[in-house]
């Protein structure tokens, strides 16, 4: 082989190891970027599962403010006192671990509480209608505009949790980040199922970032 072919085959070398060198560059970046997505979108459903459970312990802490107000109305209806009380504590009792939730079935549990809760304080408002008194006692109605402005918050806050898991959870299902999911433990998070008759959540302005403190 004389000294050109020598030379010719050297930069033939030299060329295919630098685009060799740059693909493999390019992957690296590829990867890279989709992990910092994952990242990015696993803090999103941690933020938004944050809220709503701020959301729910919010309501949570206004019960009992609420059943020792209407308590005080005279002939109030007992029964539906009960149904509060015994909803939240069924909410107590189904308590979820800090940090996202990993059980489906441990927050399907959860969230049959919550909405158990929800719905026995809706009975209970409706109930109020009949007390005039109770109506008009400046007590009751600072609590129903806080238990109204929690409802919606909470409304909002589960909707934003699951439109964040879904982009997360479809996101690590694509190549290549599911093998990227896989390698660094980026597990799968379960989604929040609302019964039908709360799909139709209000129509309210709330911004996430201002509420955070």
């Amino acid at each position: 082989m004389n000294h050109n072919a020598r030379g010719s085959m050297a930069r033939g070398l030299l060329i295919a190891g630098g685009v060799i060198a740059v693909l493999l560059l390019v992957v690296v970046m590829a990867f890279i970027g989709r992990y910092n997505e994952l990242v990015g979108r696993q803090e999103q459903v941690d933020a938004a599962w944050s809220e709503v459970d701020n959301q729910y312990k919010r309501r949570f802490d206004l019960v009992p403010q609420l059943v020792s107000t209407v308590q005080g109305a005279a002939d109030f209806e007992k029964s539906t006192i009960t149904e509060v009380t015994e909803a939240r504590a069924s909410v107590g009792r189904a308590q979820m671990p800090p940090g996202l939730p990993e059980d489906p079935a441990q927050l399907q549990a959860y969230n049959q509480a919550q909405q158990g809760l929800g719905a026995a304080l809706s009975r209970l408002l409706v109930v109020v209608e009949r007390y005039p008194d109770l109506k008009a006692s400046a007590n009751f109605l600072a609590l129903q505009d806080q238990l109204e402005g929690t409802e919606n918050r909470i409304a909002v806050a589960r909707r934003y949790y699951i439109d964040a898991v879904r982009v997360y959870n479809t996101l690590r299902r694509r190549f290549p980040a599911n093998l990227i999911a896989g390698m660094f433990g980026f597990e799968a998070v379960p989604q929040l199922q609302i019964d039908e008759g709360e799909r139709d959540t209000p129509q309210v302005d709330f911004d996430f970032e201002k509420n955070d403190g």
